[in-house]
């Protein structure tokens, strides 16, 4: 394998677009991985992580485009960069339509005078800029951006409430607005319940739960990672709860989060406690009787937040296929698994499906070492080795700086699914499989040459490995739901429900009976 790099001086580009050249680029025969980034020291961390970064790209300037190929044995790397080169040059024209292309917010609210909300997708240091005029324009704001300072979140989101207007994000993924979805969304039924989340896939499988138990949507709202820390206060998710109450369509609302800072969560409280529509929280490892005392209804996760919520809104529960657990399987499983194989190995490309996943695991099968833990004592690097249950969260800002998330590009993920594979003491390897608007269009495919390497290396030793594989989408998303899941399981992959049954499941198979 050899690496090529090459600089464009003054060449500049946003994350969006960077996000789909790398998508194509990948897709270059003989490609092993190309990382096409603007030349931030962030980005070169990036490349440094990866083991890419060569001098050129350590001389690179921020305004600098930084084109780097890894290749595959036996082929030229002057070759390839060409081959990318002129994928990322080709214009694509759907039907006799060009998109529009403006210079700046303003140019385009004078184009657009109906518009009501702009999405901002432009590196994180100019992110803060872009935004700031756009809610002086009058905008809604949904922040794709991330590496947004802290500072600059907070005086973003005061502004925006002063002025009555919504800022979602930073590094928001996910939002539904009157039935349009907006960066990564699944397209899901129309209803009658509204979400505020602080995740982007634990917005999109509440969202795909609800249409799987026979609901619809009627908002959905992100807020960002940070916005319930102590620091931001919570600004988004009180105006998103207080939007859906004024929202007609919206009977029922959901909330979803890692538990709120203890300032952040007496506020969400009072303010449910003022609704008068339903609210079920998910606060992920949250506290029940302090969210049963506000007057919103518990649930442990979001299958369960779904669950609810959907018969709230009128969907009778007997007609609900809940997608039980499959005891015999476990047993199944557990029966084809040594001794040895006790732990499971998490690879996933959405952050809260990974911690509702490992929340799962950890509170029956032992301890959880991840790269998003927010214990000191399981937190590991995202390059680390792996050492007992592990964790990994590959959409998470170390793996994402100039680079596409994994829902777009899953190639970082397919090293590591083989490298778990030859580690004896492994039994499953869970991963999820994320589809909708934005996500790769053929994950499956992405990835299957992966699962079918790291399945025959347990097999030639004597081993068997458990694939389980989540796939979060609907049958209305442009991927082919059911094709995604018959490709899977052709290749003995057992697929998961949900976020919910896939920890569940986990945990079941390399659970170990005391002597």
């Amino acid at each position: 394998m050899a690496i090529k790099t090459i600089i464009k001086k003054n060449t500049y580009f946003d994350s969006v677009s960077l996000m789909a050249l790398s998508t194509k680029a990948n897709g270059v025969e003989g490609v092993k991985q190309v990382n096409i980034a603007m030349g931030t020291s962030m980005n070169k961390d990036v490349l440094k992580n990866t083991g890419l970064l060569q001098k050129e790209a350590e001389e690179a300037k921020p305004g600098d485009l930084m084109i780097v190929i890894e290749s595959e044995e036996g082929y030229d790397p002057e070759e390839l960069l060409v081959k990318v080169e002129e994928v990322m040059q080709r214009k694509e024209v759907q039907g006799e339509e060009k998109d529009l292309t403006y210079s700046s917010v303003e140019a385009a609210v004078k184009h657009h005078k109906d518009a009501k909300v702009a999405v901002i997708s432009v590196p994180g240091a100019y992110a803060a800029r872009v935004a700031k005029k756009a809610i002086r324009e009058g905008l809604h704001v949904m922040m794709f951006s991330d590496n947004v300072t802290l500072e600059e979140e907070i005086e973003l989101k005061k502004e925006a409430h002063e002025k009555g207007l919504l800022v979602m994000g930073p590094d928001c993924g996910t939002a539904i607005l009157n039935g349009k979805g907006l960066c990564f969304a699944n397209e899901v039924r129309r209803g009658s319940i509204g979400i505020v989340a602080a995740s982007g896939t634990g917005a999109q499988e509440v969202s795909v739960r609800i249409h799987d138990f026979g609901g619809g949507v009627s908002q959905l709202i992100g807020t960002g990672g940070r916005d319930l820390s102590k620091e931001v206060g919570g600004i988004m998710m009180l105006d998103g709860i207080k939007a859906l109450q004024e929202d007609e369509d919206t009977k029922i609302i959901i909330l979803v989060s890692k538990p709120p800072a203890k300032e952040v969560a007496d506020k969400i409280y009072a303010e449910v406690q003022k609704s008068e529509k339903p609210v079920v929280i998910c606060f992920l490892g949250g506290d029940q009787k302090e969210i049963e005392a506000s007057g919103a209804i518990y649930a442990k996760t979001t299958k369960q937040a779904a669950l609810k919520a959907v018969i709230l809104s009128g969907v009778p529960e007997e007609t609900i296929n809940k997608h039980s657990l499959n005891m015999p399987l476990i047993e199944e499983i557990k029966a084809k698994l040594n001794p040895e194989q006790k732990y499971v190995r998490g690879l996933f490309c959405g952050g809260t499906i990974c911690q509702e996943v490992a929340y799962l695991v950890e509170e029956a099968v032992g301890p959880v070492y991840s790269n998003i833990s927010k214990k000191e004592a399981y937190k590991i690097g995202p390059m680390e080795a792996s050492k007992e249950h592990t964790f990994i969260d590959f959409g998470d800002d170390s793996f994402t700086q100039g680079r596409p998330h994994p829902m777009i590009d899953p190639s970082l993920r397919l090293d590591r699914i083989v490298k778990e594979a030859k580690d004896p003491e492994v039994g499953v390897i869970a991963i999820d499989m994320i589809l909708g608007y934005g996500a790769h269009m053929d994950p499956v495919g992405a990835t299957l040459p992966a699962i079918k390497e790291a399945k025959a290396i347990a097999a030639k030793e004597g081993r068997h490995l458990e694939i389980l594989a989540f796939v979060l989408g609907t049958e209305l998303d442009p991927q082919v739901f059911d094709d995604q899941v018959e490709r899977l399981m052709a290749e003995g992959v057992t697929i998961s429900s949900s976020s919910e049954n896939t920890g569940l499941l986990s945990r079941g198979f390399v659970s170990k009976e005391e002597n």
